[in-house]
């Protein structure tokens, strides 16, 4: 008897051995070469890339969807100077021409109708187009992808943020998903949006806007403008530079300020131009609309829609504004872009502060509050009898997309994150590098498009009136580098992760930064760095920049103009 139940102890014991044993298998994946945490533009970019170079590659997306922004809404391409885009974006943007040369690409409208929009258009002897819809770009990402060997695309993986990073030596051997399951690596590349697995890993970075004085620029910090000369107009009769017309109350009742604020200003008074905070610019989702009835979903009032929320739109109307808040860009197809502007538009002002180090359940909030708050805005633009006829008779027309997007109802899951975490490196980017004064000696990239912040804040001014705080646009002369230092982080914080999104830069220079063409270039770059540095045996700060280059030429990247 005793025997019995000695052996039946041993076989209980050993099962659960090998029941642990065989999930502990079972969540560890053969290793890669490179192992890159985000499938945005950049992460597809270097995916690409790796897999040229001869890699093995595993490229892990959060959610259901690649390509970020680029599939995620943002048709409309913000560069500037198009010189400066090469390698695989400009590839990217070759085949988006490619596609629409296909007569079947065309359903809703004839090629030869189509006349983009917006501050981007494409010339009739250029090699790329950069206007399209987001299933397009979809589309051309996956192909693009299929074309490589050695690249595992993984879905619905997000990394355990509080314990998921194993490091050894100062380098990241594998980092561990929500679900258990690990990926082992030689090289790492964050490319996510918000910069989860740089954080994670113990990297320096910066949430929010320095003051001027800490890199002796002159667009960071608090810039409300009422006394800073750098950029004249923002407050004006006509609301331009995203700001409201002049006399619009904030208060709950007009004229009492005992009465409390209308919902989403803040209590307090910027402080003198230049100031930091720890305050970010505003998200909001970048909307693809039609106008074809074939296709339109009308917009819908929200079961939760308050009323209050659009108080200060439906004053500022009653102000005097006379234009609809938006930028609506033509994409191909009867589709658009709709991108903020005026006063109050698609940008969440002020609400999203919390997002670059919330957890994942908080940042699911965030999220599906800002698109509340859209679809509430969309509707009241619409049909609200508060809002001028001629306003409702023009949003009215739109809506919708029913083939764009995977909930059916037109609204994608990618929220617009303008900025979110940013690395401190040895080499920080900043507003003397977008205008020339200072030259990275080791470029891996350009920029080209001027320095842009959207709204920060609202407040209520001296004079007892809201206003809109953060809205920087100023141009650079020309193309400028982008540092391989500002990519990489300090040695002894980590010799094998690259971070092309979340980059080292001030918050204003990253305002010219932060381009999805601009991402799909230093994501190449990262993983030829990275391959490199494999193949070398050394830490990627140790790597020899004239080797880098070398090769980022030789695959077409430019690198000065």
């Amino acid at each position: 008897m005793f025997k019995n139940c000695l052996s039946l102890l041993t076989i209980l014991v050993f099962s659960s051995f090998l029941g642990k044993f065989q999930r502990a298998f079972c969540q560890i994946t053969p290793a890669y070469d490179v192992v890159i945490y985000g499938g945005t533009s950049a992460g597809v970019a270097a995916a690409i890339q790796g897999a040229r170079m001869g890699k093995t590659i595993v490229l892990i997306e959060p959610s259901k969807r690649i390509g970020g922004l680029t599939t995620g809404g943002l048709g409309q391409t913000d560069i500037g100077n198009k010189q400066a885009i090469g390698g695989i974006s400009r590839e990217f943007y070759q085949n988006v021409k490619k596609h629409y040369q296909n007569p079947e690409s065309w359903k809703f409208q004839k090629k030869e109708s189509y006349r983009d929009g917006g501050q981007t258009k494409t010339g009739p002897n250029e090699d790329a187009m950069w206007t399209f819809e987001p299933s397009a770009a979809l589309k051309i990402m996956k192909e693009m992808l299929e074309q490589e060997k050695n690249i595992t695309l993984v879905y619905a993986q997000r990394l355990n943020r509080k314990s998921g990073v194993k490091k050894s030596k100062g380098n990241i051997k594998s980092i561990q998903m929500e679900s258990g399951q690990v990926y082992s690596g030689k090289m790492f590349i964050d490319a996510t949006y918000e910069g989860d697995l740089m954080a994670a890993t113990g990297i320096s970075y910066a949430v929010g806007r320095e003051s001027n004085a800490q890199y002796g620029e002159s667009l960071n910090g608090v810039q409300a403008n009422e006394t800073s000369p750098s950029l004249k107009g923002t407050i004006s009769k006509n609301g331009i530079n995203h700001n409201f017309v002049n006399g619009v109350d904030p208060y709950i009742e007009k004229g009492n300020p005992k009465s409390g604020l209308l919902p989403f200003i803040e209590k307090e008074h910027p402080p003198k131009d230049g100031t930091g905070d720890s305050k970010i610019q505003a998200y909001c989702f970048r909307m693809c609309l039609t106008d074809d009835e074939r296709n339109r979903i009308p917009f819908v009032k929200p079961t939760d829609y308050r009323e209050i929320d659009y108080e200060l739109l439906f004053r500022n109307y009653e102000a005097g504004e006379k234009a609809v808040p938006w930028i609506n860009s033509s994409m191909p197809n009867r589709k658009t872009d709709t991108n903020n502007s005026r006063g109050f538009s698609t940008d969440f002002i002020g609400q999203n502060y919390a997002y670059p180090e919330a957890s994942y359940a908080e940042r699911k909030r965030i999220f599906e509050n800002h698109l509340n708050y859209q679809k509430g805005l969309m509707w009241s633009l619409a049909y609200h009898p508060r809002i001028p006829a001629f306003i409702r008779e023009e949003v009215s027309k739109w809506g919708m997309c029913k083939d764009e997007f995977e909930d059916g109802q037109g609204w994608q899951s990618q929220i617009y994150v303008r900025e979110a975490r940013r690395m401190i490196s040895n080499y920080v980017m900043t507003q003397r590098n977008c205008e020339r004064l200072e030259v990275a000696p080791d470029p891996v990239g350009l920029a080209a498009y001027g320095m842009d912040s959207h709204n920060t804040q609202r407040y209520v001014t001296k004079e007892g009136y809201i206003r809109n705080e953060g809205n920087v646009e100023a141009g650079v002369k020309e193309p400028f580098a982008i540092s391989y230092q500002s990519i990489i982080p300090k040695k002894e914080e980590c010799g094998n992760l690259l971070i092309p999104i979340c980059l080292s830069a001030t918050h204003i220079a990253y305002g010219s930064i932060r381009m999805e063409p601009v991402f799909m270039v230093l994501g190449q770059s990262a993983a030829t760095a990275a391959v490199l540095a494999i193949d070398g045996k050394t830490p990627l700060q140790k790597l020899p920049y004239e080797k880098l280059r070398e090769v980022l030429l030789k695959d077409k990247q430019r690198l000065e103009l």
